[in-house]
């Protein structure tokens, strides 16, 4: 599959709720499906549905590193995961982490300039990650923010060497990668 057709794929979030018959609590399922999407076309063809998170889905981010073709996923059952998208598996899996994991972002700044396989993870603990999935190790920690951290977002400039979080606490902050510092504090909104 080209770029342009993973570009071209669009990703449907469906929850099954399943009742506990003793408790009559739902217990939510997700499942993540891939469409492709043809301009010209007006059907729409599912090519993958990958399952494995027992809580919803908040984020997912595609990768095209090592000719391979990737998705991260952050979840509210508190993991972050990998899938192939060629086979359909699920290849990495972060479960260490104690809090939902709200963002999620291949991050191309390791990929290009530490030759390392690095997901960057916001979380509703106030912290941001750094998690090297091949060696299965944790990297960094931004820990700055007074609230969970809801979206991040790599520069698109200087090979993604900066990093823009947002917060509950109601601010944006700048971050240097390769520092790992923050470089500026934006305040002004009212609200998350």
């Amino acid at each position: 599959m080209s770029l342009t057709k993973l570009l071209s794929i669009m990703l449907v979030y469906f929850f099954v709720f399943l009742f506990d018959d003793k408790q009559n609590i739902p217990n939510i399922y997700l499942i993540i499906s891939f469409f492709m999407l043809d301009p010209f076309c007006s059907t729409s063809k599912l090519l993958n549905t990958f399952i494995g998170h027992t809580r919803y889905v908040w984020s997912i981010d595609c990768s095209t590193f090592d000719d391979g073709q990737l998705i991260c996923s952050g979840s509210d059952d508190c993991t972050v995961r990998v899938w192939d998208v060629e086979t359909n598996k699920q290849i990495h899996l972060f479960d260490e982490h104690s809090n939902n994991v709200y963002c999620v972002k291949f991050s191309t700044y390791h990929y290009y300039n530490n030759h390392c396989n690095v997901i960057c993870f916001s979380s509703y603990d106030s912290t941001i990650r750094f998690w090297d999935y091949k060696n299965n190790q944790q990297l960094q920690i931004y820990n700055e923010h007074d609230s969970w951290v809801g979206g991040i977002e790599f520069s698109s400039f200087n090979g993604g060497r900066y990093l823009c979080s947002g917060s509950s606490d109601k601010t944006i902050r700048l971050w240097d990668v390769e520092t790992s510092k923050s470089l500026h504090v934006f305040n002004g909104h009212e609200r998350s």
